[in-house]
């Protein structure tokens, strides 16, 4: 007979021990670590079970012929904010994992996507977490014409992978990777062999059949992606779909992509038939308004360049140590700019509590920002409001120097694009190609005191 035998697994890293410890000795989380029966001789994946090739059949190699200009047939999502930061569409028997906050709008957003991917293949949409009814309701809340999209409303793997055998569809939803179990391990869905076979069994019927697979996955309370490390290992791509719960845009960044460039973002917004595309993402991160403290600066999110508003705020302070709060912004990143301002510019800001925010609640961490945050920070102190239709880009050293970004043309163009009128920019690049438009005048500055003349000089 076959014999049980318990091991320990801590849920945050995957880390195994044959004994129980109130902490992984791994990750060092408390409290993460649950005990897991597993039979030595009858607990298989599922998939080996239903795909194991017979004794008489041997394995072949398959030879293949490789050219380079040879171009990938991708499938196109039905969203160009979806695809763009795919890097083109979905890669046929690729694996992209999609994980956000509860409620952000997950479901939403890859429903929608398969309902139109579904106009012209075969699409399936596995719902483990929800009812087919449910599900319907949904649908018929984003979706106003007809569609041919495979509902499955199922959690058991095995039922699962004979469904995307049999169908053999182009596309597969997967909702979601935690709310499914393989009944032949005893731990309880969520848990991380749970995850892990679940995500080996799908990733080897997706390889097999060719099967572009979209799996929606849990975050922790820190954010990050539930489950063991080996499943953000096991995709293709990461994407994150994370917004503000109280405004209406969705940020979808990518986090790992094997077919495209990283940190790409797309943007949504959430109405009451569901998310629709932000062509120009722009406007939402402008606020329009003309006021001390407000600066304009232009930061890149992969390949896509978005011009955002900063908003700093400085007011004597009534502690012992001033007050730096900030939001969307490192906060060392404003220390070190507040200490360099004070050096280069004999500006008294010990005595002052500084509070910098990002219009939109848009994250920026690039330094692109520096030299925004700085002008902002000056006109706030110094109570004046910067010229109308100026803008910001480049990098402060700890030495007052302005440096450059990566990408700086693109942002030039974004600029030209959006109709500014002075851009202030580091010395060191060549805008022979710009100097024809005559709308926009560009200034280069070395240093950080040269770059706030330029700023103020119409003060």
């Amino acid at each position: 007979m076959s014999r049980s035998v318990s091991i320990y697994v801590c849920q945050t890293c995957g880390a195994q021990t044959s004994q129980f410890f109130g902490r992984c000795s791994s990750c060092g989380e408390w409290n993460s670590i649950i005990e897991e029966k597993i039979n030595r001789k009858s607990d298989k994946s599922i998939y080996t079970k239903i795909n194991s090739p017979s004794e008489q059949s041997p394995y072949r190699s398959e030879l293949i012929s490789l050219t380079k200009n040879k171009q990938i047939d991708r499938i196109p999502s039905g969203y160009e904010e979806l695809d763009r930061v795919l890097g083109g569409g979905l890669v046929p028997g690729s694996l992209v994992l999609v994980g956000g906050d509860p409620g952000i709008g997950k479901s939403t957003l890859t429903l929608q996507s398969a309902t139109a991917m579904a106009h012209f293949r075969s699409v399936l949409y596995v719902a483990a977490e929800e009812s087919s009814e449910q599900v319907k309701l949904r649908w018929n809340r984003i979706e106003d014409s007809e569609s041919k999209l495979h509902l499955l409303a199922e959690t058991d793997l095995a039922q699962i992978i004979k469904e995307l055998a049999y169908l053999k569809p182009a596309v597969a939803v997967i909702d979601s990777i935690q709310a499914l179990y393989d009944e032949n391990l005893s731990s309880s869905p969520g848990s991380v062999a749970q995850v892990r076979e679940c995500s080996t069994a799908l990733q080897r019927i997706a390889k097999k059949e060719n099967i572009s697979l979209l799996i929606i996955g849990h975050v922790t309370k820190d954010g990050t992606l539930a489950g063991p490390k080996v499943l953000e290992h096991l995709v293709d791509v990461v994407l994150t779909f994370e917004g503000d719960r109280f405004a209406s845009h969705r940020l979808l960044r990518g986090v790992k992509n094997r077919f495209g460039a990283t940190s790409e973002l797309g943007v949504f917004e959430m109405q009451a038939d569901g998310l629709s595309e932000v062509s120009n993402p722009s406007e939402l991160f402008l606020s329009k308004t003309s006021a001390p403290g407000i600066a304009t600066i232009v930061t890149c999110e992969g390949t896509r360049p978005l011009a955002i508003d900063l908003q700093a705020l400085l007011n004597p302070t009534s502690y012992a140590s001033p007050r730096r709060t900030t939001t969307g912004v490192e906060i060392n990143r404003l220390h070190q700019i507040l200490a360099v301002l004070e050096k280069n510019m004999k500006l008294n800001l010990s005595r002052y509590d500084c509070y910098l925010a990002v219009a939109g609640g848009l994250e920026v961490e690039e330094p692109g920002a520096d030299l925004g945050i700085a002008a902002a920070i000056v006109s706030s102190f110094r109570d004046i409001e910067l010229e109308e239709g100026i803008i910001f880009i480049g990098e402060i050293g700890l030495a007052g120097q302005l440096r450059l970004v990566r990408q700086m043309k693109q942002r030039i163009n974004e600029v030209i694009r959006l109709g500014y009128r002075k851009l202030i920019i580091p010395d060191g690049i060549d805008i022979s190609e710009f100097e024809k438009n005559n709308k926009l005048e560009i200034l280069k500055a070395s240093n950080i005191n040269q770059a706030i003349v330029y700023a103020l000089s119409n003060k």
